[in-house]
């Protein structure tokens, strides 16, 4: 279900991915709102952020105990808070729509190792998952700090407006991570798991596939714009 909500989602919807920027009411209303509006776009920002949110879900889809979700899921958050603060801290620009075409090539990655493709079809064994999920996590960073950067944010209080936003980016994730295991539980004890996580890994792949192609139409728009 979460997944066919997506996809519709992202059909419906894919002028969303060329919707950067801002009208200046909407700065005043963020500079006047101060750390607790962006804690607020952090929290919001996550569960609107689909790409995010089907890399999370791939990641936690065939975990069952705490121990094993709490670490892989700090090990994505480490990363992504990592970039995400030393990007912004340093006004480093990446171009949006290139980033997101790697994040959506990270939710491919992450669908392909969950139904063992590595092994199925390219006969080899799949890479350290712990250490895959810190590097993509490294580039969901990046990607969060482009849109933490297109805000107006503050010289005299930088460092704490990054940590609001990235404490509501957690608190986002949080939420969105207790609804994800409460639907892939309830599915679990199913007679029909095992087919709806093939369905469920190969509409992730499909979704991280469909994000690429629309992320670089999105670049080459905006290359051809400027040129």
């Amino acid at each position: 279900m979460f997944l066919l909500l997506s996809l519709a989602a992202l059909f419906l919807s894919a002028d969303l991915a060329y919707a950067h920027g801002m009208t200046e009411e909407e700065k005043q209303a963020i500079i006047d709102g101060g750390n607790w509006q962006y804690m607020w776009l952090g929290a919001t920002h996550m569960l609107s952020g689909y790409d995010h949110l089907a890399f999370v879900f791939g990641i936690i889809f065939f975990l069952t105990s705490f121990r094993e979700i709490a670490k892989y899921v700090t090990a994505f958050t480490l990363g992504h808070s990592v970039t995400l603060i030393y990007a912004t801290f340093n006004a480093i620009q990446l171009n949006y729509f290139l980033i997101d075409a790697v994040i959506a090539l990270s939710v491919c990655y992450i669908a392909f190792s969950n139904i063992d493709g590595f092994r199925k079809y390219l006969n080899i064994a799949p890479p350290n998952m712990m250490l895959m999920i810190v590097a993509l996590g490294l580039i969901h960073g990046f990607g969060l700090s482009t849109r933490l950067q297109e805000l107006p944010l503050s010289d005299d209080a930088l460092l704490l407006n990054i940590i609001a936003f990235n404490v509501g980016i957690e608190i986002g994730q949080i939420g969105a991570l207790c609804a994800m295991l409460i639907l892939i539980a309830a599915w679990r004890k199913s007679e029909g798991f095992k087919s709806f996580s093939l369905i469920a890994n190969y509409s992730l792949i499909a979704m991280g596939i469909y994000l690429f192609f629309m992320q670089m139409h999105g670049y080459e728009h905006t290359s051809n714009h400027l040129a």
